[in-house]
């Protein structure tokens, strides 16, 4: 599962700020340029923890907090949620409480999994294309059918109506339901990222 765009969020624990910034990034050279510049936004903050994930990496970096508090919880709060080619960076600014290790690590993954709430996510799946050719009077008939069962690429008006359209799986007995028999035309399989709701 993929983040769409870029996310960020702030709690405060016992006076630390935790700024989450989350967003997806399709390899590490992005990741890099991605983090350096939340550091140069937040020049003056005490760290800089971070994780990145995709499908050949794992990467994380607690930037000062003890080893294992902070770098860890964040990339095990994005591995929680099945997430991938994500970077997240939580930026502390230190509020003159210890948190300990226990706190750090609750800090962490809190800061992710509340900026995670406001994310939208999509999937890649994949699909088949397929063109229907059929009479108007089949196609008043079939319309609505295609509206919610599949995704509709294109409609063209001609002698005859044309759909073409994407789905996961073979719908020929139920289009020929509609149709008379008529059966769409397999053009290609392809890959589509499509929004989903977790």
């Amino acid at each position: 599962m993929y983040i769409k765009g870029e996310y960020t969020n702030t709690i405060v624990i016992d006076k630390s700020e935790f700024i989450c910034y989350i967003k997806r990034l399709d390899d590490i050279d992005e990741f890099n340029e991605y983090l350096n510049m939340i550091r140069k936004k937040h020049y003056d903050a005490t760290h800089h923890c971070s994780a990145y994930i995709n499908k050949d990496t794992k990467r994380s970096n607690d930037d000062g907090e003890p080893s294992g508090s902070a770098g860890l919880p964040i990339l095990t709060t994005l591995e929680k949620n099945d997430l991938t080619n994500i970077g997240a960076i939580v930026v502390r600014y230190f509020g003159g409480i210890k948190l300990g290790m226990g706190g750090l690590i609750r800090a962490y993954g809190k800061a992710v999994s509340e900026t995670l709430k406001i994310a939208t996510f999509t999937d890649i799946k994949k699909m088949s294309e397929y063109k229907l050719i059929i009479p108007y009077d089949i196609a008043s008939k079939i319309d609505h059918f295609l509206r919610s069962n599949t995704i509709i690429l294109d409609i063209e008006y001609g002698i005859d109506v044309t759909y073409t359209f994407l789905v996961n799986d073979s719908i020929d007995d139920k289009i020929a339901e509609y149709t008379k028999g008529i059966l769409p035309i397999f053009v290609k399989e392809q890959y589509i990222e499509v929004d989903i709701d977790v």
